[in-house]
């Protein structure tokens, strides 16, 4: 579900953003408004971006190999990496560029109603990708709030269009009001401030961005649910206990246990071996993207005591 609906999300931000990033342009082009030159080129930015994130889910489907034995399921976390930084780049550090630029050297607006007509319409466009990411999200999002659901999301896609969704809408709505105010006072100075504004706004959901997605190719382990589960059902049947476990996602949909796992004393190797798949069947009934599972089963020790 994750994947599909990220997918999803994806392509209607790309359709979104590739038309919008068009429109502004030729509004840039027309009034010579700073606002949608920042504009333009933050669409553009998203576009690549949407490409950018397509990319990863598909290099992520490639078969493993002697050389990454656990596949490329990270590849969805580098690729949503790259789009953090140049969200950073082409997005926040132009607009602040931009901003700067024309408050020391401010041009008055050429036709300024132009791109009024065009911001309104890239706001309604913007909101359809928007409402789309948001419906996907509510499929996996569960009843954690939409901050926690982008600090704990393993599946990359889906808080990155948020984040940039919402950057676009605010973005569009300081450059209209940025070009509004510099048509009806004549002063070309709002239009800079707004794109300085647009400028900070990118630069903080691209901080947010490169913060998470760093995390997620360092390596993140299970939520503290899922670990809750996997240790409740590893500790049934013939295991006594867990002695100790690790978890990591190597990949959005893909996460890997290791533990040490306390067996009850003098059982024959057969029944060993069927606890240990016991094991690992109650775990992925209960967690279904626990797909790699590796246990080494012990005696539990803590209960000796010496003589």
């Amino acid at each position: 579900m994750s994947a599909g609906g990220g997918t999803k999300a994806i392509v209607a931000a790309l359709a979104a953003n590739a038309g919008i990033a068009v429109a502004k342009f030729v509004g840039f082009l027309f009034t010579g408004s700073s606002s949608m030159l920042a504009e333009s080129v933050h669409s553009l930015a998203d576009t690549s971006n949407q490409g950018l994130l397509l990319l990863g889910q598909k290099t992520a489907q490639r078969k493993a190999t002697r050389l990454h034995p656990f596949g490329y399921g990270r590849d969805r976390y580098f690729w949503s990496f790259v789009v953090a930084l140049l969200l950073f780049s082409l997005g926040s550090v132009f607009a602040l560029y931009e901003g700067i630029h024309k408050l020391q050297h401010p041009e008055p607006l050429k036709d300024p109603i132009i791109a009024v007509v065009i911001l309104v319409v890239a706001i309604g466009l913007e909101s359809f990708s928007f409402y789309t990411a948001i419906v996907e999200s509510k499929k996996i999002k569960g009843d954690v709030s939409w901050w926690g659901f982008i600090r704990q999301s393993r599946t990359p896609e889906l808080p990155v269009v948020l984040l940039e969704d919402l950057g676009a809408l605010v973005g569009l709505v300081l450059a209209l009001f940025g070009v509004g105010l510099s048509m009806i006072t004549g002063d070309p100075i709002f239009d800079a401030l707004g794109t300085i504004s647009i400028g900070v706004l990118l630069g903080i959901i691209a901080v947010i961005l490169i913060i998470e997605m760093k995390s997620l190719l360092i390596g993140e382990g299970a939520s503290d649910k899922d670990l809750d589960v996997i240790c409740d059902e590893l500790a049934a049947g013939k295991v006594q206990r867990v002695i100790h476990i690790k978890t990591q996602y190597i990949g959005p949909e893909e996460l890997l246990v290791a533990a040490k796992i306390a067996l009850e004393p003098q059982l024959p190797l057969d029944e060993v071996a069927q606890a240990i798949n016991d094991a690992e069947q109650r775990v992925r009934n209960k967690v279904p993207h626990a797909r790699l599972i590796y246990l080494e089963p012990d005696l539990d020790r803590s209960t000796v005591t010496s003589s």
